[in-house]
């Protein structure tokens, strides 16, 4: 397991990326999710689904490595980003837009990565348009995780892995029993420290009244959980 507080983009995430208005920009749990990444074998016989793409960045460095990469977002100013990170870069990257249990039906990955929306909100439901669609995911964070935990199994080959990034603040050690209720191998593997983010901040009131954060805290917990199929 590693620990880190202070995080930096890794030399091996392409620089000058364009970012359309309302898509995520590559930020901390990016960097942690890229770190997991790098130490993952990759190559041309590699098949590897990204979930929520936005950027682009993290299917763009698998597809760097030689691997064989189709991306997915919901959003379609993140596919258009995406596409457009791929093609200045001249980097084979399929990029679809949509649900991503519907785009992948029938199809198998040797590693999915995910860097899925976990923000709890006060609304039930994610946005439908927005910045807020990428970190949005109901009262308990778990909107998206949960429907990846669930799906796992059935878009990994054998041995294929999943790395999810996503808060401590919306549990982490749920996502991992879901995924090994699901048959899979699943742990965390890494942790870091950041400081609370605008959106946190202009939440805090609501979190703590919900018990997801105590009194003043100023720090979340950010965690990197990897799942094998058995």
């Amino acid at each position: 397991m590693s620990t880190s507080t202070a995080l930096t983009p890794p030399w091996a995430l392409p620089s000058g990326l364009v970012v359309l208005p309302s898509v995520y920009r590559p930020q901390a749990d990016t960097f942690l999710l890229a770190e997991a990444l790098a130490n993952e074998e990759i190559g041309p016989r590699t098949d590897v689904l990204e979930i929520g793409t936005g950027t682009g960045v993290l299917a763009l460095y698998a597809a760097r490595r030689g691997a064989s990469v189709t991306a997915v977002d919901v959003s379609w100013p993140a596919v258009a980003t995406a596409r457009v990170n791929a093609v200045v870069r001249r980097l084979p990257l399929r990029v679809l837009h949509g649900d991503f249990v519907a785009r992948t039906e029938g199809r198998r990955f040797d590693l999915v990565v995910t860097n899925p929306p976990y923000v709890p909100a006060p609304k039930a439901r994610s946005p439908s348009r927005g910045a807020e669609r990428s970190w949005d995911a109901g009262p308990d964070g778990r909107l998206v995780i949960d429907r990846i935990c669930a799906a796992a199994s059935a878009m990994l080959r054998p041995d294929g892995v999943l790395l999810m990034v996503h808060s401590d603040m919306c549990g982490a050690e749920t996502s991992v029993d879901r995924l090994t209720d699901e048959g899979l191998s699943a742990g965390i593997t890494a942790r870091a420290s950041v400081p609370w983010g605008p959106v946190l901040r202009s939440r805090r009131a609501w979190l703590e009244r919900q018990g997801l954060a105590g009194e003043a805290e100023q720090w979340e917990e950010l965690v990197v959980i990897r799942a094998r199929n058995t």
